[in-house]
């Protein structure tokens, strides 16, 4: 099913097999995009919705002199898009990271799921209220954590976010992004991304290599990065992982 990782993992809001079906059922197509796509533009009209099925993407906005700041990052699962539902534009853009698969979901079909299948409409709200409360934390980890905070939060949410749809193993996982991504991820350049990635690696709390990380140290990554997993609303926390670090 293209829906099986939406909301998986998700405390209170597992979908039940005939809402999983009718979700099913609302897509009216499954697309390929290659990486580094742009798929929504800001201010264009939407009629349908995105659910990412398979890869990464992102939304972001560029500055005045074309600099741009990543503002979210989509893993599968989410639904990347499903507020142009209510809003019918963005005000940011959308593209893929890597490439990605994506299901279709048109707005007149929400428009029936919500007439219909109240318990389901609160669910799909849920999402929306979670990609709220990930922009709170990134607007956070912005604000508060210096250069080597942001990116040790930034790959603990993200290992995080993997680990209920069975992308990570708590501890490893293939991260389709480049190491400019991540300077565009947490507002610093890509020689301080570098330098940042080594200390990671330096202090025995992760490695970066070939879009792959290996965190080498759960418990101890979180804390350089002051990151709690609790707005991600997951049932149980990565961070107690049995693979808590590779020497245990």
């Amino acid at each position: 099913m293209f829906t099986d990782r939406f909301l998986k993992g998700r405390r209170g809001v597992q979908l039940g097999a005939e809402e999983r079906a009718v979700l099913e059922g609302a897509i009216s197509e499954v697309r390929t995009i290659d990486a580094r796509a742009t798929i929504v533009r800001a201010g264009e009209p939407l009629s349908h919705s995105t659910l990412l099925i398979d890869g990464f993407m992102c939304r972001y906005l560029d500055d005045r002199e074309g600099m741009r700041q990543l503002v979210a990052v989509q893993v599968p699962g989410d639904f990347v898009d499903l507020h142009a539902y209510p809003l019918k534009t963005l005000d940011h853009d959308v593209a893929t990271l890597t490439a990605a698969t994506v299901a279709i979901v048109p707005h007149r079909e929400l428009d029936g799921i919500n007439a219909a299948m109240p318990e389901l409409t609160r669910k799909l709200w849920f999402s929306t209220l979670l990609d709220a409360a990930i922009h709170r934390a990134w607007l956070f980890r912005l604000g508060r954590l210096d250069a080597v905070g942001r990116v040790a939060h930034f790959l603990s949410e993200t290992n995080a976010r993997l680990l209920p749809v069975g992308l990570s193993d708590g501890s490893r996982f293939a991260l389709g992004v480049t190491q400019n991504d991540i300077a565009e991820i947490c507002g610093i350049t890509n020689v301080h991304a570098n330098r940042v990635l080594r200390q990671l690696r330096e202090e025995g709390l992760c490695v970066f290599r070939s879009s792959l990380v290996d965190i080498l140290d759960v418990k101890g990554l979180a804390r350089r990065g002051q990151f709690d997993p609790d707005y991600l609303y997951i049932d149980a926390d990565p961070t107690q992982s049995s693979n808590e670090s590779h020497g245990s």
